[in-house]
């Protein structure tokens, strides 16, 4: 069994595939064989250590997702170097505190946009000795030592007789060494650095595939379209070191954006996203049917529907019968089969995290032929904690623990208020230069407080209920969990985002991202014309039409947790816009801040 990352990257160069890694170059996705990856990590590998860099040093990556991330990453991991993560999504400051804190004495850049935000705080990283640049252009003065990608490709050449040198040193890796420091995301505050082993990530990834096999089934010719950014753990464990693992191609997808033609580029077998990809994508599909007159409203309704009754057989991993079997094959043929087309044809196996996943969405895809497993886990955890298994799927649920114990002690486990703990070999070393945030991380018995509340099914599936720290109290001491009745929100065709608002008040509110496409749509139909979409979200109408969706989800809850009042915003909240995290989670600190006045107009005095 494997126990380094260095070990693992040796281990796997046995599939001898043509397409290890692939990213898009021009017009086309451009190749790279296993063993041109193992050349040009070898060769980056002699040149970092030739110019003096030893284990523990710290190596921060401020880059999008590409193959020269993994072959640093690999390189790294041989010669004991510690890598630093960056979202390339961070502002100039955001990065500063993470080079500083890290204490990084080198750092890789992809772009001239990405560089600025090094330059510009030149003076607060007085570690920082050298940039590497990849497609930058390297500044004719500057305070720091500069190299390119090439340059050191072409010194490792140079070492070429010392090549066979370089598995060894990756052979003298241990377990227990520091392979990477991931900093959270800070929805709530700063974010702190987690120390994760060459132990944590390989035994996260060996248990997760132990798990994931039988329903995955690799086969020679596969391939993941990496779309999440590999600075965010779930992509790295998941849609990386496990694709790679397994000798699945790793395919990069341009952007966001251009998934949907990626998709179709690439054809993979395997993705791995967030919910919000999913939803995005279930998004596109019903905004398409809907607007196409009555008959395609009414069939993708049907279709619908039939997919809510047949899942429930696939879950089990069986099939549907009889009548029910039939209604499932004509909504293939009329819906379903050309879904599938626009994913590539090819997709046969999703794994979400981060969220939840609204259960309409996941039928959708299941009843579509395209199983989403859902998964949850954190950064300080590797990331995976639990899985959901082939024929045991729950909606609302994220699977059995991967592990029952470790070392005699169960590997989750509930305190008396629900919060998840763990205790396995996943769980990070503590937080970088931070011993009092570590502290408050782990009880006296030594389990990691995952800071999520949960339960367990009879069958030991785990659902997550919310975050410790987003929990709304409102004056009345009444607790609610803003992030299911976001969900339920979120499922509405009219509503693309949604962020509760009420702690310490007397009643629930609601900031509003409406899904824009639909809401111009109805708009016309009512003959309502607006010069801007600020126009149109801002209008008494559109802002009744909402909140009568709101009131069918409120139609479901107890009275002090019904949405009382809501707000319309006109941009959709993002990573860009600071908003939310790479990971696409709300930011609730920042969103708090950023609409004050709106939130506080909600709520007038007295109330």
């Amino acid at each position: 069994m494997v126990q380094t990352i260095a070990e693992m990257f040796y281990e796997t160069l046995r599939f001898d595939l043509p397409d290890a890694f692939a990213s898009k170059i021009g017009k086309a996705y451009v190749p790279i064989s296993h063993q041109e990856l193992q050349a040009r990590v070898e060769r980056l590998a002699l040149a970092l250590h030739a110019r003096g860099l030893k284990v523990g040093d710290r190596i921060a990556f401020l880059a999008e997702n590409r193959p020269e991330w993994a072959i640093a990453d690999f390189a790294c991991a041989i010669l004991g170097l510690v890598s630093v993560p960056i979202y390339h999504t961070l502002t100039s400051e955001q990065t500063a505190f993470i080079v500083q804190h890290s204490g990084a004495k080198w750092i890789m850049v992809s772009t001239n946009a990405q560089l600025a935000k090094i330059k510009a705080t030149w003076d607060r990283l007085p570690e920082l000795e050298a940039v590497l640049v990849l497609d930058a252009a390297v500044p004719e003065e500057a305070p720091k030592t500069f190299v390119t990608w090439e340059q050191l490709q072409a010194e490792g050449a140079s070492l070429e007789p010392q090549r066979p040198e370089v598995r060894q040193w990756a052979m003298e890796r241990v377990p227990e060494e520091l392979l990477t420091l991931i900093y959270t995301s800070g929805t709530t505050g700063d974010p702190k650095g987690a120390m994760l082993s060459h132990g944590n990530l390989t035994r996260n990834i060996l248990d997760t595939v132990e798990v994931a096999v039988t329903a995955l089934r690799p086969e020679r010719g596969d391939r993941c379209l990496s779309v999440l950014p590999i600075s965010h753990v779930f992509e790295r464990t998941g849609g990386y070191y496990a694709m790679f693992y397994l000798g699945i191609a790793i395919y990069y997808a341009e952007s966001l954006i251009s998934l949907p033609a990626n998709l179709l580029e690439v054809q993979p077998a395997v993705l791995m996203a967030v919910p919000r990809i999913f939803e995005k994508i279930y998004a596109r599909v019903r905004d398409v049917a809907t607007s196409g007159g009555l008959v395609k409203r009414l069939a993708f309704g049907w279709a619908s529907s039939t997919c809510h009754r047949a899942v429930r057989h696939l879950y089990l991993n069986r099939q549907p019968r009889g009548l029910l079997r039939l209604q499932l094959e004509m909504a293939d043929r009329i819906l379903l089969s050309k879904v599938r087309e626009k994913t590539g044809g090819r997709l046969r196996f999703c794994v979400t995290g981060g969220a939840a996943l609204n259960p309409r969405i996941m039928e959708f895809f299941w009843a579509m032929g395209v199983p989403i497993y859902e998964g949850y886990g954190l950064t300080e955890t590797s990331p995976i904690l639990t899985l959901n298994r082939l024929g045991k799927v729950r909606p609302g649920y994220v699977g059995p623990p991967i592990l029952k114990e470790f070392e005699g002690r169960p590997f989750l486990k509930l305190a008396s208020d629900g919060e998840i703990l763990c205790s396995g070999p996943n769980v990070m070393q503590g937080y970088w230069r931070n011993e009092a945030a570590t502290r408050e991380v782990f009880d006296a018995d030594g389990y990691f407080l995952t800071g999520d509340v949960g339960e367990f099914d009879r069958l030991g599936r785990v659902k997550i209920t919310d975050r410790k720290k987003e929990i709304i109290v409102t004056n009345a001491g009444k607790n609610i969990a803003p992030q299911p009745i976001e969900n339920d929100l979120r499922a509405d065709e009219y509503i693309e985002q949604a962020v509760l608002v009420g702690d310490h008040k007397n009643y629930i509110a609601a900031l509003i991202v409406p899904h824009l496409p639909a809401l111009r749509e109805w708009c016309q139909r009512k003959h309502l014309v607006f010069a801007d979409d600020s126009e149109m979200v801002a209008h008494p109408k559109v802002l009744t039409k909402i909140m009568t969706r709101v009131n069918r989800v409120n139609a479901h809850l107890s009275n002090y947790e019904k949405v009382r009042k809501i707000a319309l915003l006109d941009r959709e909240m993002t990573a860009e816009n600071g908003l939310m995290t790479a990971s696409l989670k709300v930011r609730r600190r920042v969103v708090n801040e950023v609409y004050r006045e709106t939130i506080a107009s909600l709520f007038p005095a007295g109330e």
